[in-house]
Order: structure tokens, then sequence, then C-alpha cells
């Protein structure tokens, strides 16, 4: 299973951003497609975080926008959200430790230990601070 991550997700909704199409196509495909795809729930929240924020885009999504979106993505029938269950906390803290993380990447190890504890065999993320957690695939789509 593909998970994608919420930069992704903000690009390929943003018209104005340079990596737009290659970012809508991709999740065009996987929203389109019968495989089970995957968005964890905190680049859910980061996605209405970044796109609603005038202090990075000008003008900023609205949030009704950005909701309807969210809840367009969700009728894909292959999506998964994945969240926090059992076992979730013994999945973090080897994360946490294989990156040797602290402070604010805590965030994407929280992401990264979602996806290995929901089973997805690659995330696609234009971030590299990914790469600091080997056990993870990651890969940006919107490089050759």
């Amino acid at each position: 299973m593909i998970a994608v991550e919420s930069n992704i997700l903000v690009y390929s909704h943003r018209r104005d951003s340079p990596w737009h199409a290659a970012a809508a196509r991709v999740v065009h495909q996987l929203w389109a497609g019968t495989e089970p795809w995957a968005i964890p729930w905190p680049s859910i929240h980061e996605f209405l975080s970044v796109s609603t924020n005038p202090r990075i885009y000008r003008p900023s999504t609205t949030l009704a926008v950005a909701v309807s979106q969210v809840r367009e993505w969700m009728e894909s029938p292959s999506l998964r959200l994945l969240g926090e269950s059992t076992g979730y906390f013994d999945r973090l803290e080897a994360v946490l430790k294989e990156g040797a993380v602290t402070g604010g990447m805590v965030h994407d190890a929280r992401i990264a230990a979602l996806c290995l504890h929901h089973g997805v065999s690659e995330l696609l993320t234009a971030d590299r601070d990914f790469s600091r957690f080997p056990s993870l695939k990651s890969r940006n789509p919107l490089v050759g």
C-alpha cells in the first residue's frame, strides 16, 4: 500500500504550486485506482493547516474549500486513513530511536510509525527528512 504525505497533498490541491500538475496526477491516479492507498491522519491535519495559512499562501485556501478537498479524497473507495491503534506506540518508539529523533522531527516520526504500523510499502513525499527512517521506503514522485 502506498501512503501520501501532506506536501504532496498540498501541491496537488494548490494550482499555484510549481509542482501542482505532477502532484495532482499522482494523487488522482491513486484516488481513481483500485489498489489500496493511504493518508495518515497527521498529514490531513497538516494539509488543512498549511493550505489555509495566509502566511504561506496568498490567498490561502478557505477552510470550507480545504475541508471539501479532504472529503473528496475520502470518497475514494480504496483510501485507507491511518491512525493510532493498539501496538502503535511500540512502533513509534522504534522509529524515534532509529532516526535519533527529537523536537519537531517527532511529527515526521509519527507519520513514519503510522505507515509502518499499517503495512505501508512506500510513502510519497517531497520531504527528504523521511530518509531518517530507513525501515520506511519513501520516494519523491515529483522528480525523475
